[in-house]
């Protein structure tokens, strides 16, 4: 039996080997293909473009506004007819901006590699990422990228799968160990095959991905709350509409012309469909006025939801850090001279030429003199995450080794305790020994403590500012890192960052429930995976919290697509450009406090002018009710209309909203809109009201061309009140402002009377 069974393995290992040496037939391929076993991801769920211009086009809105331009076009009273311009402009702002919400989800790959080479029928051959299919041996080489997940069948590899997991080391790879899509082969020998085992949507890559794949539109308060207006109204309207028609009718002793636009002018100023343009205008204007200083806004609601954040989560690297180490100082071991120290670091420097090892780029940096002085070593040992050190061996000489001091001295409690002692730095112990390496590049005996190395992560520059800044604003800041949460502490620390001693890693969390009471209680998350960094945004929005995340790694687009604002850095992965709301094309994180106060001026500015539109909304619908039960013609025509909207509410809503305002921005946005314009509105139907009054008074013949004048003057008195009143304290450029709006009103109801009151 036992016989048997080692025959079956000795075939099976035989014919594994030789399905690497000759990977699969184009037969095999071709079946492969047939049952959609090919590396194409089809998960994306996006609306298609026809879909977007249905459910902007078919809408209440837009049949109401429809139905006014065909009853108005009817009347040939073309001057009538300027109202649908402005609802033209919204359909196509928002048709623009989710068709390029579409795009940018359809593009998103984390893997960016256009070919690999594969072994087909004995043959390499060089295919498109989408051609490779399920079980495909694959040739790995130094600096690709792997393009579908895989399972390592020959060789050895060291991998960087930071963008994947968030760990920041470099990770070996064996015969049997796992590639995940999208991580990148920083080394390997010249015979590194893997069998791909996942393919599309199956990747691990993939599944991160089907978390982001959808439509999330950023929307202001604002926005929501204009919306929520015109929706309300929008169930109003036509009921009102009809019984309104059917009295103006009966006024006009059944002349279809004048019901028509009398009608049209009620229910077009009840619904403030140009604010929705003002706001898109205002905030286009400050993505514009951003992009002059490298400021990439994607979305432009988002500058309005980051003036309003009371959470800010970032990753350590990237983003506090710069991925780089920086030399503190150098404790020589029992009184080393500093002579032998930097003789053996500039020996090491010179003969190890390790890739993605930060801490020998420091020591090359500082250490690297004249190469012919220097000894050439007979064996290097370059650094891998599983030995945590590196080294050389100088035949006749000695070894040489740098790495960390638990694993080089593991069995040296006294070395470990001197390391201790300088935890607040990154610890790299310099270690000698005369003998050479062991056998599979394992420590020398005897080896000897040289000096200790002392590091620091490179801080990016001006992150303690702006850190300092948003602690002022009460602004909590809460880091989230795949490395571990005491190191991350550390450099917390020295940003002065608030609760740095509140941190816990997450690796070993089995159960989500906990995830709520450790996110209220700490600031520093270590040991997170792409799932739980989306957990803890959600935890934080459950809480009532309006939370930015600034991430820059593939490992953070889940958190990224999660938050209520997103920010990414130019040098970050395609995908978390791609995902976020802004991206910092300097990579200067100062640039936040620019951002965070455009947004402060825009959602302050914006509430004030949609105050001035909400006055014309609330007397609109006032009025249409006041007309339903009395026997009076309609005042206003929509031409009349236009004139009022565009002088005294479109024009200095525009203007105002961009001034400069870095006043904190207030909560209950839609109470504190109605507060200030109610007033105002309700000053207006009682003029309107005392207007109708007095041309119900027979004595004073008053007709209907006088009484439609007297109440368009009268509203238009009242509302550049109103702009006086919202703008004092008054400066010069205000004063211009009214005085303007006042003076214009007047020239052009005189120079174009026979427009606007014929």
């Amino acid at each position: 039996m036992l016989i048997i069974i080692l025959l079956y393995s000795v075939i099976k290992i035989f014919r594994s080997f030789k399905m690497n040496e000759m990977g699969l037939s184009n037969d095999q391929v071709k079946l492969k293909i047939e049952q959609n076993q090919v590396n194409v991801d089809k998960s994306i769920i996006t609306r298609s473009i026809s879909d977007i211009l249905k459910s902007n086009l078919f809408t209440l809105f837009n049949f109401v506004n429809l139905v006014l331009f065909f009853m108005v076009l009817y009347t040939r009273s073309y001057k009538d007819l300027l109202f649908i311009g402005v609802a033209v402009c919204n359909f196509v702002i928002s048709v623009f901006q989710e068709i390029r919400s579409k795009r940018t989800i359809d593009k998103l790959s984390l893997v960016n590699s256009k070919n690999t080479t594969v072994i087909r029928d004995g043959k390499e051959l060089k295919i498109k990422k989408e051609e490779v299919v399920l079980e495909d041996i694959i040739l790995i080489h130094s600096g690709e990228q792997i393009v579908a997940d895989s399972v390592l069948v020959s060789g050895n590899c060291e991998v960087n799968e930071s963008f994947i997991t968030g760990e920041s080391d470099l990770i070996s790879k064996s015969d049997g160990d796992k590639l995940l899509a999208g991580s990148f082969i920083v080394s390997a020998n010249d015979k590194c095959v893997s069998k791909v085992e996942k393919v599309g949507e199956n990747n691990y890559s993939a599944k991160i991905l089907s978390g982001v794949k959808n439509i999330k539109n950023t929307e202001s308060e604002i926005m929501r709350t204009v919306k929520r207006i015109i929706k309300y109204i929008s169930i109003i309207i036509i009921p009102i509409g009809i019984i309104l028609f059917g009295k103006q009718l009966t006024i006009n002793n059944h002349d279809l012309n004048p019901a028509i636009i009398a009608v049209s002018a009620a229910l077009i100023s009840m619904i403030p469909e140009g604010l929705v343009l003002l706001i898109s205008s205002v905030l286009s204007a400050g993505v514009l006025k951003l992009s002059k200083i490298k400021i990439l806004v994607q979305d432009i609601y988002c500058i309005e939801t980051l003036a309003k954040i009371d959470v800010l989560c970032l990753d350590k690297t990237g983003t506090l850090t710069e991925n780089k180490l920086e030399l503190v100082d150098i404790v020589s071991h029992i009184n080393n001279p500093s002579d032998k120290i930097d003789k053996i670091l500039e020996l090491l420097a010179y003969n190890l030429n390790d890739t993605n090892n930060q801490v020998l780029e420091v020591i090359k940096s500082k250490f690297r003199k004249n190469e012919s002085d220097l000894l050439k070593a007979k064996r290097t040992v370059n650094f891998s995450s599983e030995r945590k050190y590196s080294g050389i061996y100088i035949e006749n000489h000695a070894s040489y080794i740098i790495g960390a001091g638990e694993f080089v001295f593991k069995n040296n409690q006294e070395v470990i305790d001197l390391v201790e002692k300088y935890s607040e730095h990154r610890v790299i112990v310099l270690a000698e020994s005369r003998n050479d390496f062991k056998e599979k590049n394992g420590l020398p005996d005897n080896l000897n403590l040289v000096a200790l190395i002392l590091l620091k992560d490179k801080l990016r520059k001006n992150s303690k500012e702006i850190l300092d800044y948003f602690k002022k604003e009460s602004v909590e800041v809460k880091v989230i890192s795949g490395d571990n949460a005491k190191s991350v502490s550390k450099i917390a620390k020295n940003l002065d960052l608030e609760n740095y001693e509140s941190y816990v890693n997450l690796n070993d969390l089995k159960h989500d429930e906990k995830l709520k009471d450790l996110v209220e209680k700490n600031s520093i998350f270590g040991r997170v995976s792409p799932i739980q960094k989306q957990l803890i945004i959600k935890e934080l929005k459950r809480s009532n919290h309006t939370v930015a995340m600034i991430g820059d790694g593939i490992n953070d687009v889940l958190a990224l697509r999660e938050a209520d604002c997103s920010i990414t850095v130019a040098n970050g992965s395609e995908t978390a450009r791609t995902i976020s709301h802004i991206v910092l094309l300097n990579s200067d994180f100062s640039s936040l406090k620019t951002i965070f106060l455009e947004g402060r001026q825009a959602i302050n500015n914006i509430q004030r002018s949609a105050s001035i539109f909400l006055v014309k909304t609330i007397y609109s619908v006032l009025l249409a009710v006041l007309f339903l039960f009395i026997s009076a013609p309609y005042p206003f025509s929509p031409i009349q209309m236009t004139l009022i909207s565009s002088l005294t509410i479109g024009l200095p809503s525009f203007v105002l909203a961009l001034e400069k305002n870095k006043i904190k921005v207030e909560k209950n946005l839609l109470r504190n809109i109605i507060k200030k314009s109610f007033p105002t509105a309700l000053l207006v139907f009682l003029a309107v009201l005392f207007c109708i009054f007095i041309y119900k008074l027979s004595f004073l013949r008053l007709t209907k061309q006088y009484y439609s004048i007297l109440c368009v003057f009268v509203t238009a008195f009242i509302q550049i009140m109103f702009l006086y009143r919202l703008s004092v304290p008054l400066n010069n450029f205000r004063k211009f402002l009214i005085i303007f709006i006042s003076v214009s009103f007047v020239a052009i109801s005189i120079i174009f009377r026979n427009i606007f009151f014929s």
